[in-house]
């Protein structure tokens, strides 16, 4: 805002404070004093003075040289974005030092047509404004990714610190310019400072032993900025809502619905039921009901808990916690699905016909009493009528070794709500092999933990037919809910799954001609079409490695309201319903759902309704943000554990080549772990990339993907996550002796060899 000056002399503290609040571009001293019209002498007087206000506190320097007043922001500076809830963008100043003012958080008005291009953590340079009761930022250009701040492990060399950084592509360890208290072996937040080749790392926050249980967690929550803890008004207002009666709704307490779930769940989403159908019209067909914690009805659009639950968009699981996309008081409380407590749920009531089709589907606002919370295993085994796993009141007993297991009274009668169930969902299997949705099956890492967060075992997670149970009602309940709301033409959050693009098939043909293996580009690609290459392949060494390949090819699925099917699934018609208390989706289809079918309060709005482009862009990133968090927290687990077998030869598979030398992994276990060429011993080795071998120059020796071999654990970083491998013998020959023993103990392996290129040396006869 221009000045004109209305009396000689300087102007006065408060007309510069007021100069510097209402003007539209930065105020620095040269715009100061234009705007008061000052003499060359008046300007020699204006810079003591605005020393002595910073001084007082009144103002304080911006970028360029500017001013702005103490406690304010800046008119351009530099904000991180911390909130991306679909509708609303909101960021902080990325550096905050007035003492005793909170950091103010601004609203952002992204330009029109850009509106989700920002993403948590993203940094922006913005232009700032006040607008009404609060602060407006106005992006002027998106700034170099978060790297300016580094999550690291403090260590002292040489007498001085150094910060290691945790994530493990960082391949750079920073000298620490500023400590605070840290000390070595804290793990740290960290600014960098300065300009290559000479970065500091100044320390801004401390976080404690990285080495601790339940460490490994607490480095992904910071790293990724996971938010962990409600504020004391948002759980107040969880307390309250927890408590509303649960109104007029249909009674199914007389259903002996049964929640199956993990032995640890803390949360019960789903609870299901079935009978055979007492209609003739289908005949040898089932009655079904899923029943879904109605999170709709204490979660309501615009709230506060609401406004969190967007801001978060899913729960997030770790081997030794979870942070919730809710506050406990509901997620493992009034909304989880418990054992003989009267329950507030979302009925899709399904009719089955015996050839697993679904005939039709209705959904309603349901209170259930749930007869029993089972674990997979223990559903599994009483099925089977085996002893239980994790145990049960009135277990059955066996009179002597030999003898048949005998269900007790009440494992008989879980039998026998179970096993309806069952038969039912066998008709849905035979509906999904028809189907042929993509089948992968790749292993999950289980991590077990005792009382005290120490790890006990890491081991793949067994795959049971209770699963499977468990995810086929599941589907079909996701897929009544989108038929549901596409039969009133309602908003659907859909849950897209494309198929490959062009260019994943071309790499794919071009990685399974190394096999022999022929792809056709031509023809019409379904999810069987990778069935077929992965029954070509059979049980070969390779197929692993071909399955991690057909993964890879696939494209991410995302939410949307625009309907692509779900192709991995095989699936016109799409939607998450299944898991509102950790998925932000579901609770929106919930909400379309109340509203279309005029369930009650709690539904869609019309604000959420012209917003679902939005709010599907923010939880898609939200879910990957998530997925990266585990992923990582279970590879510095599994580096936890094996860092107490340093030395130790294991079994491993090559996962990965590149000229520098190849990434492997152990079998069963997981956690990859490089070995660098330079290991490989004096011999030249040279690096084939379209068949991704290392090949010696002399000896013919290979080194390549989906390669079994045997390697020493030479190092074992917990905090980062990384793994380090090393030849049994040293340096030099991948056949090693214990590769022989292995292969004289199993007899000759089925191998599908790699066809080689010209010039290539290959060793048709040995197993790696």
């Amino acid at each position: 805002m221009a000045r004109t000056k209305t009396r000689a002399g300087l102007p006065t503290r408060q007309q510069i404070l007021d100069f510097i609040t209402s003007s539209d571009t930065p105020a620095g001293k040269r715009e100061i004093a234009k705007a008061f019209g000052l003499s060359a002498q008046d300007k020699i007087a204006l810079k003591a003075l605005l020393k002595d206000m910073a001084d007082e506190g009144l103002i304080d320097g911006g970028p360029g040289r500017a001013f702005h007043k103490m406690g304010g922001v800046p008119k351009v500076t530099v904000l991180r974005i911390t909130d991306n809830d679909g509708d609303t963008v909101w960021a902080v100043p990325e550096r905050w030092e007035a003492e005793g003012i909170p950091v103010p958080r601004l609203r952002v008005r992204e330009p029109r047509g850009k509106r989700a291009a920002l993403a948590i953590g993203d940094r922006i340079l913005a232009r700032t404004e006040e607008a009404g009761n609060g602060l407006v930022a106005h992006p002027m250009k998106k700034l170099a990714s978060g790297e300016e701040q580094v999550l690291g492990v403090v260590r002292e060399e040489d007498g001085r610190l150094y910060l290691h950084p945790v994530d493990k592509r960082e391949r750079n360890v920073y000298p620490i310019s500023e400590r605070k208290d840290a000390e070595p072996g804290d793990l740290v937040l960290a600014n960098k400072a300065g300009k290559p080749p000479r970065i500091f790392a100044h320390v801004t926050e401390i976080l404690g032993d990285p080495f601790a249980p339940r460490s490994f967690s607490l480095i992904a929550i910071h790293k990724h900025g996971i938010p962990d803890v409600f504020s004391d008004e948002l759980l107040a207002e969880a307390e309250r809502v927890s408590k509303q009666p649960l109104g007029e709704r249909e009674d199914l307490t007389h259903l002996p619905i049964v929640a199956i779930d993990p032995v640890d769940a803390r949360d019960h989403d789903d609870a299901v039921w079935a009978t055979p159908d007492d209609d003739p019209k289908n005949e040898g067909g089932w009655k079904a009901v899923v029943a879904i914690a109605d999170v709709s009805f204490y979660v309501r659009p615009g709230s506060a808990i609401d406004r969190e639950a967007r801001k978060r968009g899913n729960s997030v699981y770790f081997p030794d916690r979870v942070v919730p996309m809710l506050p406990e008081i509901l997620s493992a409380e009034v909304c989880s699905l418990k054992e003989g407590a009267d329950r507030a749920a979302m009925a899709c009531h399904l009719q089955v016909s015996k050839d697993g089709a679904l005939k039709s589907w209705r959904f309603t606002r349901a209170v259930v009493r749930i007869a029993a919370n089972i674990p997979y295993e223990n559903a599994q085994a009483l099925i089977d009528k085996r002893p239980l796993p994790h145990g049960a009141a009135g277990a059955g007993e066996a009179t002597d070794a030999d003898a048949p297991y005998t269900q007790s009274a009440e494992e008989t009668q879980l039998r026998d709500i179970l096993a309806p169930l069952w038969d039912c969902w066998h008709a849905l299997y035979r509906a999904r092999q028809k189907r042929e949705p993509l089948d992968l099956d790749l292993p999950e890492r289980r991590i077990v933990l005792d009382e005290k967060g120490r790890i006990m075992s890491v081991a793949p997670r067994e795959r049971l037919d209770a699963h499977k149970l468990i995810e086929d009602y599941m589907i079909a309940a996701n897929v009544a809910a989108a038929k549901a709301l596409e039969a009133k033409k309602a908003p659907v959050m859909y849950r897209d799954h494309e198929p490959p693009t062009r260019e994943k098939l071309t790499a794919l043909k071009d990685y399974l001609a190394t096999f022999d293996l022929e792809f056709a580009l031509g023809q019409v690609i379904r999810p069987a079409t990778f069935n077929r290459i992965l029954e070509r392949v059979g049980e070969s060494d390779a197929r692993d490695e071909i399955m991690q390949q057909v993964l890879r090819t696939q494209t991410q699925a995302y939410y949307g309201p625009d309907n692509t099917g779900h192709f991995g699934l095989g699936l016109g018609s799409y939607a998450h319903f299944t898991s509102p208390i950790r998925r932000y989706a579901d609770l929106v289809v919930h909400r379309s759902l109340v509203d279309a079918y005029r369930l009650g309060p709690g539904g869609l709005t019309a604000e959420e309704a012209g917003s679902m482009d939005r709010i599907g862009e923010s939880i898609s990133q939200l879910e990957r943000r998530a997925m990266e968090a585990e992923r990582e927290t279970v590879d510095r687990y599994v580096a936890a554990y094996l860092s107490e077998h340093v030395g130790t030869v294991m079994d491993a598979r090559i996962t990965g080549v590149q000229n520098f030398g190849f990434f492997a992994t152990i079998e069963g276990i997981g956690g990859d772990g490089l070995v660098p060429v330079r290991d490989l011993g004096s011999e030249y080795f040279r690096y084939d990339e379209a068949s991704q071998r290392l090949i010696g120059e002399h000896s013919g020796e290979e080194f390549k993907l989906g390669q079994r071999l045997q390697l020493r654990l030479a190092e074992a970083n917990p905090v980062s996550g990384a793994l380090r491998f090393e030849l049994p013998d040293g340096k030099g020959s991948a056949g090693s002796p214990a590769s022989e023993t292995r292969r004289g103990k199993s007899g000759p392996p089925r191998v599908l060899k790699r066809r080689g290129r010209p010039g290539n040396i290959r060793h048709q006869g040995k197993k790696r």
